[in-house]
């Protein structure tokens, strides 16, 4: 299809009776075509029991009072429940927690279809928060102020409509606060462009203004740090996607520049500024490499002095993961070939800072650490899980005990099964890490093969009960591919493919699928793709540009057409990972692989399986709408659902996840020659 002429654009009105008109007639097609017998009604019952089982791991988060925080769904709360408990019990089989908000309730008595989306508390006094609550999943949320104490929302409180809003305590009577108020209050991105300190009582609209970015970029922020002594207000810019410019706030209004790159993520814990470099940086004579992790202390680097020390450089194999604070220790997190590895760094005024492995991790197990809570101490929280090995959630205290906490049911059967890592070789002689997950002694089969590769993302190994259930102990083989655009080797390896290096990423991918045909672990009729977001414009690529090369393709949420992906909600903040198509040179590269640009006459494209929502406020629905119906339109077996709700996650509640699963479950079973399995 030539740029120019686009005949689907009608499907781009949201919610036009034209194009709401065919959504229904697909939806219709698709859920009489893959549901309504007692195969697909028990494979959903299945699945639904996973997603609510009550012995799953009930992941706490802590915010500095001792409690432990965690919001609960299950059958009897869709929509779930927002509470707290002890220690004391929490250590219990069953806790007994404290409900601070029932979202289900709340959203039967203001008759309003609420889905939560998270809460900031005020810290010190950890009495009011700020609750994000989205209709359908939407980026975009209402914000109002809630007491935990009397368990109400504050009358009067901080409200705001519903927007893409950031807001940050500063103290009980003030916030930061970036919304939509109007013309000129947010970017081509639909993000905050400026910034405010509003104080309780006074209208929003006539709150101070203390930061402006520009129309053009991602994004305004302020954020107030409230650590007693080391007390600091940033403000700042998102340039695009990867590159901020930053701002140390000072009590006169005045704004000091933090001197890190631009592109360089960075801190502040307590007296230490930490820098994790994305590209080179030189500094005093001395050049940092992409993917180190830097040290100094902040006072003093800021005013122009003050040394760094590196704390971590990567290598060929090995690449920063993450990185938290405990009160007195830095937790690092480092991928070794796509298996993370944990250890404590400790701040030694003598030696510089000591280095120990972090307690708590079960020989083979995938560690991640759930949170910390620098404002008490050192503790964390930490589980461990594999691909066939359910989590364990441990406690634990730098340099000293840890404990088991709770451990997540087995959902599926996985005798017979194993976890292997190969690398394929790209089509530049890259060699791509992927795993499989099934039964070795296994003839070819029907295998499902997963990746995503961009925004420096990594996919790492975890326990799905779902996946375990609906694919592996029907015979299914599973496959991960830690192509390049992710995060697997650091920023190098996100590089290898941004913006017009991106068809790597497509080379990176057929290169797994080949290789799975040449082990014998699958065959081109037998091997199903699957991806989500960008990972749905992987699948649209694989889709086009290799269509013999797999047997059916589903894409959740996807960007397709890439001329006017950045005119489409928060498209526009995406050019710096993918470029920008009203630059002629950008959009020679982008027609290259765009979906939507490359469907061909004549060719026979493998089954596909759409999925999206309409409430996504992210990645626009129009992506898949249009792609479907040009694909119909050549002849090709297309399938196409719209959940009427859910957001990105194209669901909002575990019904509809079960729902949505069991569809996709389904098409894969049937499209792949899976007969029975399926059932």
């Amino acid at each position: 299809m030539d740029e120019g002429d686009d005949p689907y654009r009608w499907l781009e009105e949201l919610d036009a009776e034209p194009a709401a008109g065919w959504v229904r007639e697909r939806n219709a097609a698709t859920v009489a075509a893959l549901t309504g017998d007692d195969a697909f009604a028990a494979m959903q019952a299945e699945i639904r029991q996973v997603l609510d089982a009550d012995d799953r791991i009930p992941y706490p988060g802590w915010r500095g009072d001792g409690y432990y925080y965690d919001y609960w769904r299950d059958a009897a709360h869709p929509r779930g429940l927002w509470r707290r408990t002890t220690l004391a019990e929490y250590r219990r089989p069953e806790p007994a927690w404290d409900v601070l908000l029932d979202l289900d309730a709340l959203a039967a008595a203001e008759d309003e279809n609420w889905v939560w989306d998270g809460v900031t508390v005020l810290r010190p006094g950890h009495r009011r928060c700020l609750v994000s609550l989205s209709r359908g999943g939407k980026d975009a949320v209402v914000v109002r102020e809630y007491d935990l104490d009397t368990r109400a929302f504050v009358p009067d409180g901080f409200t705001l409509a519903e927007a893409k809003s950031d807001v940050t305590w500063i103290d009980v009577d003030r916030i930061y606060v970036g919304t939509d108020l109007g013309p000129g209050s947010l970017t081509v991105s639909g993000y905050p462009r400026v910034i405010r300190r509003w104080r309780r009582g006074t209208p929003v609209s006539e709150a101070e203004i203390v930061y402006e970015g520009q129309a053009d970029d991602v994004s305004a922020y302020a954020s107030h740090d409230p650590t007693p002594g080391y007390e600091r207000d940033f403000v700042g810019r998102s340039l695009d996607f990867y590159r901020t410019r930053n701002f140390l706030l000072t009590p006169d209004g005045g704004q000091v520049p933090v001197p890190v790159p631009e592109d360089a993520q960075w801190d502040v814990h307590r007296e230490w500024l930490l820098v994790r470099l994305r590209t080179p940086w030189e500094v005093a004579g001395v050049t940092h490499p992409a993917g180190a992790l830097l040290v100094t202390r902040f006072d003093d680097f800021v005013a122009g002095e003050g040394d760094l020390t590196v704390l971590f450089e990567p290598d060929e194999r090995t690449a920063l993961s993450y990185h938290v604070w405990t009160r007195h220790h830095l937790i690092l997190a480092t991928l070794v070939d796509v298996h993370r590895r944990l250890e404590v760094l400790t701040p030694d005024g003598v030696s510089g800072w000591r280095r120990t492995p972090l307690a708590g991790v079960p020989e083979g197990d995938e560690p991640w650490i759930v949170d910390t809570d620098p404002d008490l101490g050192d503790d964390y929280l930490i589980a461990s899980t594999g691909y066939l090995r359910p989590a364990s959630l441990r406690l634990g205290r730098v340099g000293g005990p840890v404990e088991t906490l709770k451990r997540e049911p087995a959902f599926f059967d996985a005798t017979g099964l194993t976890v292997r890592q190969f690398f394929a070789t790209s089509a530049d002689g890259t060699r791509v890490p992927y795993s499989v997950v099934g039964d070795p002694t296994a003839a070819a089969g029907p295998t499902l093969l997963t990746g995503y590769g961009g925004f420096e993302v990594s996919l790492t190994p975890h326990y799905d009960g779902v996946l375990g259930r609906g694919w592996l102990a029907r015979g299914g083989t599973y496959v991960v591919a830690n192509i390049r655009g992710g995060g697997e080797y650091g920023p190098r390896w996100h590089r290898a493919a941004l913006r017009e290096n991106r068809p790597r990423a497509y080379e990176d991918f057929a290169a797994v699928a080949a290789d799975l045909a040449a082990r014998g672990i699958t065959t081109a009729p037998q091997l199903g793709i699957e991806g989500g977001s960008n990972g749905g414009l992987l699948m649209g690529a694989v889709l086009t540009r290799y269509p013999t090369l797999v047997g059916a393709v589903v894409a959740n949420v996807p960007l397709l057409d890439m001329r006017r992906y950045h005119l489409l909600l928060a498209g526009a903040s995406w050019t710096a990972e993918y470029g920008d198509p009203d630059d002629p040179a950008d959009w020679a590269f982008l027609r290259g692989y765009s979906p939507y640009h490359n469907v061909r006459p004549g060719v026979t494209y493998p089954p596909v399986l759409f999925v999206t929502s309409t409430r996504d406020d992210r990645v626009h629905p129009g992506h898949a709408r249009k792609m479907a119906a040009l694909l119909s339109a050549h002849g090709q077996d297309v399938s196409y659902y719209e959940n009427v709700e859910g957001g990105h996650g194209a669901a909002s509640n575990n019904e509809q996840r079960a729902f949505l699963s069991a569809l996709t479950l389904r098409f894969l079973w049937q499209r792949l020659g899976g007969g029975d399995a399926g059932s």
